[in-house]
């Protein structure tokens, strides 16, 4: 009670955060990065280098109304497939401007429901991709599949083509709460496509799960941890259901006088996160799990946790490139953001320029942040020899910017001899501690609960 207390008064249960996936963050987007300048940082990426590339298919058979992510309904596969041949066209235009013998690190394909694409496309769609840049070594090609849109003809397309790893969507095994937040998928449904999963041997499997819903209870939640446990994940993301119905109006669906409050939400997160860990898992970052074996526990222990839109990474590569509708880009030199409606995408692919509608262009000082908040929500640490090594940091300038963030949250931090620290008892204060190094305006921005 007293460590809640401390929370308390230092404004966790009030407070209104990013989750910090990006620096600056989305909000901060501006005009003035175009598609000019989305063509000439794909053919800055050097010869031989590595990239990821995320292709982003909006399309859901239904749409779940928790989700505030930019996806449309369709009933029939003619959308579909009509913007599938604006991905391959797409792809082309990247082929014409990357340079040679560049490879793939990582491949992700998300949405909406990927997994709505029929088999065939599934694998015109893969060849394409590897036609044009080639998976590297040790590359993870990784799709998002809803169990309740898949079946054995395309889950062996997708594994045909070289899905290595897998992620699904949990969110909650209640009845009660999926119906309320319009996802019903049972266990046994959910089994099934890990069942697939496994027998095709696709060795890596990521795992969603929500915390913070409407009628979420710590025995309910419990309950959900368990039988997703039961299925063997190597990695989950527990993400904080984020209530935003200004932004996505489908969350209106759902009724707010049900949700948990800040300090339920807290203490929901503290009932699954004690499970995982007592079944083996690593804890990664402020939301992720995974088993030691993992690709995330081992880049952690290395000290190479990144974060990335999808969350946590282990990817390395310097460039993300993202297709489709609303995807996002990220290259050394800043984020380019495609153009967010369906029609305005494809209207721009089809004329033959690339539909990168706003991004941000990086000053040394948004590298130099970026860096220090991706370090405190990856490693809950700031190391001083880092920053001067890798950005030309003052170190006295730094100890100061330490010391003021010590003043803010008191013990909650602590300045080491080499740089700074979030101890564990000040870990759910992590996105508000990191915001204290976002030198953006906030007042215009709305964000979720920092728990």
């Amino acid at each position: 009670m007293k460590q809640e207390s401390q929370l308390a008064k230092l404004g966790l249960f009030d407070a209104k955060v990013p989750r910090y996936t990006s620096y600056p963050t989305a909000p901060h987007f501006a005009g003035g990065v175009g598609p000019d300048t989305f063509s000439s940082w794909i053919e800055q990426i050097p010869a031989g280098g590595s990239i990821s590339l995320y292709l982003h298919v909006p399309f859901c058979r239904r749409l779940c109304w928790f989700c505030a992510c930019r996806t449309q309904g369709t009933q029939s596969d003619e959308p579909v497939r009509a913007y599938s041949e604006v991905l391959l066209t797409e792809l082309q235009m990247l082929r014409d401007r990357l340079a040679p013998g560049v490879t793939l690190s990582r491949l992700h394909w998300g949405g909406g429901t990927p997994t709505l694409m029929p088999a065939d496309m599934m694998k015109r769609l893969a060849d394409a991709v590897f036609d044009v840049v080639p998976m590297g070594e040790g590359a993870e090609f990784s799709v998002e599949i809803d169990p309740n849109e898949i079946d054995a003809p395309r889950m062996d397309a997708l594994v045909g083509a070289g899905m290595n790893r897998a992620s699904i969507g949990v969110q909650d095994f209640d009845p009660q709460i999926q119906k309320v937040i319009g996802r019903e998928q049972s266990y046994e449904i959910t089994k099934a496509a890990v069942d697939m999963i496994r027998e095709r041997g696709v060795a890596s499997l990521n795992a969603d799960i929500l915390y913070g819903l409407p009628h979420q209870t710590p025995a309910k939640i419990a309950n959900s941890v368990q039988q997703l446990l039961s299925l063997g994940p190597d990695r989950v993301a527990l993400y904080g259901y984020a209530h935003v119905p200004w932004m996505a109006r489908r969350q209106t669906m759902i009724p707010s006088d049900h949700l948990p409050t800040p300090q339920e939400r807290l203490k929901l997160f503290e009932v699954a996160r004690d499970l995982f860990v007592a079944d083996g898992y690593d804890e990664i970052g402020i939301d992720h799990f995974a088993l030691p074996t993992d690709g995330l526990s081992i880049a952690q222990k290395n000290g190479k946790l990144r974060r990335n839109f999808q969350g946590y990474t282990d990817d390395l590569a310097e460039a993300l490139v993202g297709l489709g509708a609303s995807s996002i880009s990220r290259f050394p030199q800043g984020y380019a953001q495609n153009a967010s409606a369906t029609s305005k995408h494809t209207g721009a692919i089809r004329e033959g320029q690339f539909s990168t509608a706003r991004g941000h262009v990086f000053s040394a000082e948004d590298k130099l942040r970026g860096r220090m908040i991706e370090a405190l929500m990856s490693d809950f640490e700031i190391k001083t020899d880092e920053l001067v090594r890798d950005f030309g940091a003052k170190p006295h300038e730094l100890a100061q910017m330490f010391s003021t963030c010590v003043d803010k949250f008191g013990d909650m931090v602590e300045m080491t001899t080499e740089g700074l620290r979030i101890p564990v008892k000040g870990r759910p204060l992590t996105r508000m501690i990191a915001r204290h190094f976002d030198v953006y305006d906030m007042s215009a921005s709305s964000h979720s609960s920092a728990i």
